[in-house]
C-alpha cells in the first residue's frame, strides 16, 4: 500500500490525514506536515489515521516528537482513527496512555471546539 498524507487548516485546528504505512521511509514526511502546524496561531493538530494499517517504530517516534512539541507550544495533540495495529504498538510502549487518543477526526474537533 501506497503513503499518503495531507493536511488542512479548519478554523484554528490543524488536521493531518494519513493513509498507508508509517514506516522509516514515510515518517520524515510525516515530520514534515506535522512541523508547520507547531509555528502558525491554531490551538490543535489533530492527526487521523484511520487510513494507517502498519506503523513502526520510526512512526511513533515521529508521532511522540509531535506530542513533545505540542506540550512545548502548549497546543493540543490528539490522534484518531487508531486501527487495531497502531493501537497495540502504542499499546505496546505504554504511549496509549499518553497520548489523547478518540475515536475520530469529529470526536476530536469537538473537543478543540469548546477549548
Amino acid at each position: 500500500m501506497g503513503f499518503k498524507i495531507k493536511s488542512k487548516k479548519k478554523e484554528n485546528i490543524g488536521v493531518i490525514i494519513v493513509e498507508g504505512e508509517i514506516d522509516m521511509f514515510s515518517s520524515p514526511d510525516l515530520r514534515d506536515k506535522l512541523l508547520p502546524f507547531f509555528t502558525k496561531k491554531i490551538k490543535g493538530i489533530i492527526v487521523d489515521l484511520t487510513g494507517v494499517l502498519f506503523m513502526d517504530s520510526s512512526g511513533i517516534a515521529t508521532l511522540v516528537e509531535g506530542f513533545q512539541w505540542s506540550r512545548k507550544e502548549n497546543k493540543a495533540f490528539i490522534l484518531t482513527g487508531l486501527g487495531t495495529n497502531v493501537l497495540n504498538a502504542l499499546s505496546l510502549t505504554k504511549l496509549d496512555n499518553v497520548f489523547n487518543i478518540k475515536a475520530n477526526t469529529d470526536n476530536a474537533f469537538n473537543e478543540l471546539s469548546k477549548s
